[in-house]
């Protein structure tokens, strides 16, 4: 596909996706979104990319649904996401819960970081809380929106918010749609680390760097699917399925690996296989 509203790059299996609309603060397209779900795909699929990396070009993350987009929506009396029905299925077939646009992140194997360089709204919160790991700047603003512009919360956030920081923080940002910034964010547990600007994407590798020579792939995938899985079933169901996994998992080489890298106190050389 022709990019023309996203950039990557790839190295040291890790992969930077850039929002590239600067000029609008990244805000968010039909074209950006057919871009970002292809570019999800590709990287999914692609056995040298480990953890992806999401952040913006310019000094915004993204600033929501572009309002060109929101005039065109006013003026057409509906809704139009102005994607096509080829658009890219990254992490579709999973589970049913997570075959929606925006829950197919938790479908892929791959953990997610969101730098947020800049301002996050409307969908361009969407897109970071439904990352697995949020880095953000000091001094940037935050904000749902949707109830500012007589829309419902978009795309699942009604039910992440809850999970993310708790019931009665997600409902004072969400019946608000008030601006809050990256510090309270992180006060909120909305964001993980605050790092300053000039340094956080080499935050952002070096935590990703951290995160894929210590953990195998294997169990990085395993993970992620079990904790997006869990949020939807009993403790129970939890318990057993571990129980499988671990019993699948201890035959594999990496498994192997990991125990003789234990005990010979190095650093495993994961195989992926």
């Amino acid at each position: 596909m022709d990019l023309k509203t996203i950039l990557f790059e790839i190295n040291e299996e890790i992969a930077v996706i850039t929002l590239n609309r600067p000029e609008r603060m990244n805000a968010w397209t039909g074209r950006m979104h057919t871009e970002y779900r292809w570019l999800l795909a590709e990287l999914e699929a692609n056995n040298e990319v480990r953890v992806i990396i999401v952040t913006g070009a310019g000094r915004g993350f993204c600033v929501g649904a572009d309002s060109k987009a929101l005039q065109g929506h006013a003026e057409k009396g509906g809704y139009d996401p102005g994607t096509s029905e080829s658009i890219a299925m990254p992490g579709y077939g999973v589970r049913p819960e997570f075959d929606a646009p925006f829950a197919y992140h938790f479908g892929l194997t791959k953990p997610i970081i969101a730098a947020m360089n800049g301002p996050a709204a409307g969908v361009g919160l969407v897109l970071a809380c439904f990352a697995d790991i949020r880095f953000a700047v000091p001094g940037v603003k935050f904000t749902t929106a949707h109830g500012k512009l007589n829309l419902p919360a978009e795309y699942g956030l009604s039910w992440l918010l809850p999970r993310i920081i708790g019931l009665a923080r997600a409902n004072d940002l969400l019946f608000t749609s008030r601006i809050f910034m990256s510090e309270e964010a992180e006060r909120l547990g909305l964001v993980n680390r605050i790092v300053e600007n000039d340094s956080l994407l080499d935050e952002a590798i070096s935590y990703a760097k951290m995160m894929k020579n210590s953990v195998s792939p294997a169990s990085l995938s395993a993970t992620k699917r079990q904790i997006y899985t869990d949020l939807h079933r009993d403790v129970g169901a939890s318990v057993r399925d571990s129980e499988s996994l671990l019993n699948d998992m201890m035959k594999q080489k990496d498994y192997t690996e990991a125990v003789r890298a234990f005990i010979e106190k190095r650093n495993p050389n994961w195989t992926g296989e």
